[in-house]
């Protein structure tokens, strides 16, 4: 296989990625799994012989899809592995347990890494809850993912399976852009900042906390602690209510 390639931070997307699941048996995961799917930007799903015929209608595929009801209408029932990988040129089984007659077992990070330089319509091939896949159905495959986990303890819901793999993939493909602040961030200016330590320190006085007699290194103390966290105006706005609550209360004007 060729060696990874650089990409963009821009994610792109090959011919095809199809997540296919062999033999499901709870419609709960079917639902996930293409909630998991669509977050990562994927679409194609197929679903070989599962458990119950009508599993993309069922309430509980609805309820845990979470709105990802796009990729469910489009999602394809087939009766077997063959028919899920057709127009597929690389085809990746996922399984805990290496085949001694199957394709090599790699981790999904640099498999995909290399994978995405190439120019493949890759499909996932996911086992049943119980069963996982057979022997026949790995040995369809090129390349055999396992996820790396605790020794004494691999097993992983169908749905986080298909979570992980998707994410690794998206990564390889290039990542979707972190979403900003829904606002920007605005620091209060030096003045406000003066003045909130003037008000605390007013206020520390008047319950005892502070001796204006004997300060000590209090007032500069809170000062390199505002400057250290660089308080919204905001914030500055809420610190000054606070103590204009404790004020009123040590003079009482407000019960307690």
């Amino acid at each position: 296989m060729s060696d990874p390639t650089v990409h963009s931070a821009h994610p792109t997307a090959p011919t095809a990625t199809r997540f296919v699941l062999v033999g499901t048996s709870h419609a709960g995961n079917v639902g996930a799994a293409a909630r998991a799917m669509r977050v990562m930007g994927f679409d194609d799903l197929v679903l070989v012989a599962p458990r119950w015929p009508d599993v993309l209608q069922r309430e509980e595929t609805l309820a845990l899809a979470s709105g990802a009801d796009d990729v469910l209408r489009s999602a394809r029932v087939v009766a077997t592995l063959a028919e899920a990988l057709d127009g597929i040129s690389w085809a990746c089984a996922t399984a805990m347990t290496p085949r001694d007659f199957g394709p090599p077992t790699e981790a999904p990070r640099p498999h995909l890494a290399a994978l995405a330089g190439r120019d493949h319509r890759v499909a996932f091939v996911f086992g049943s809850e119980r069963f996982g896949l057979s022997n026949d159905d790995v040995y369809r495959c090129h390349a055999c993912l396992s996820i790396p986990t605790a020794p004494d303890f691999g097993s992983l819901n169908l749905a986080q399976a298909v979570q992980l793999v998707a994410y690794e993939w998206r990564q390889a493909l290039g990542s979707f852009p972190v979403q900003p602040r829904t606002a920007p961030l605005r620091h209060a200016d030096v003045s406000a900042v003066q003045g909130l330590l003037a008000h605390w320190r007013e206020m520390l006085e008047e319950i005892g906390f502070l001796d204006p007699a004997a300060p000590k290194k209090l007032l500069p103390r809170l000062n390199q602690l505002a400057n250290r966290l660089q308080p919204s105006a905001e914030e500055v706005h809420i610190l000054r209510g606070i103590a204009r609550t404790v004020q009123q209360i040590a003079r009482g004007e407000r019960r307690r």
